[in-house]
């Protein structure tokens, strides 16, 4: 199974986050699928690779709830769900 979840990176009390397709099995740092996206939390900016976010969604993957929110405030979950109800 596959989850959208946050990698940490940064320095010491400067984290900053990459949003990655990882399997479910693998560690927080381990070797992810695809980086899909960005977060920085102290600043609070957001850069989304929608196209590759809504593959993964499609294929199946599992978002984590820190996930889930950053997706639903930048609008991809919308997205996500016109385009399955124009698939059906």
């Amino acid at each position: 199974m596959v989850k959208l979840r946050l990698k940490r990176c940064g320095k010491k009390q400067r984290a900053v986050y990459r949003i990655v397709a990882i399997d479910v099995r693998s560690r927080r740092e381990g070797r992810d699928l695809r980086k899909v996206g960005f977060y920085d939390p102290i600043k609070n900016k957001t850069y989304l690779n929608v196209p590759a976010i809504l593959y993964f969604l499609e294929k199946g993957a599992q978002p984590t709830e820190t996930v889930y929110d950053i997706l639903r405030r930048a609008g991809v979950l919308e997205e996500f769900r016109l385009n399955q109800t124009k698939l059906n």
